[in-house]
């Protein structure tokens, strides 16, 4: 795998969890980190990570801090939802049953013409497309 991949919060989360599937995160991660690969995402992705950690009870306030820190230290390459992606995320939203908020890791994809990873199992059944389970990557 080369070029860009799109990455959703489900699979950041397991950058700093462990849990199933956070291997293969971490090495998505490290690709990333390497240069070997780019990753993209929505905006909001970082306000859904620290929101996930928040509330995943492993987290105080200082080390929320860090990661946040960090999140902003990997320079995502971040897409704000406007123009198409914006149209993009509400029509797939419509159609497959999902929120703006999972339809615009799809519809990101679809835009950019690459694979999605998600660790969300509803998500991978509903939006389908370009959407790629996180246990399924190959580098």
């Amino acid at each position: 795998m080369e070029g860009k991949v799109v990455v959703d919060a489900s699979v950041v989360v397991k950058w700093f969890v462990d849990e199933e599937h956070s291997r293969e995160a971490r090495l998505l991660r490290d690709a990333y980190a390497s240069g070997v690969i780019d990753l993209a995402c929505p905006s909001l992705l970082p306000y859904e990570v620290l929101n996930a950690l928040k509330y995943s009870g492993a987290f105080g306030e200082e080390e929320l801090k860090e990661v946040a820190e960090t999140l902003d230290d990997f320079q995502l390459t971040l897409h704000d939802l406007s123009g198409e992606l914006a149209k993009k995320s509400v029509e797939l939203a419509m159609r497959k049953g999902i929120t703006i908020y999972d339809a615009s890791y799809a519809a990101l994809a679809e835009l950019l013409e690459v694979d999605a990873y998600t660790a969300d199992e509803e998500l991978l059944r509903k939006a389908k497309g370009r959407m790629r389970h996180i246990r399924d990557l190959e580098l």
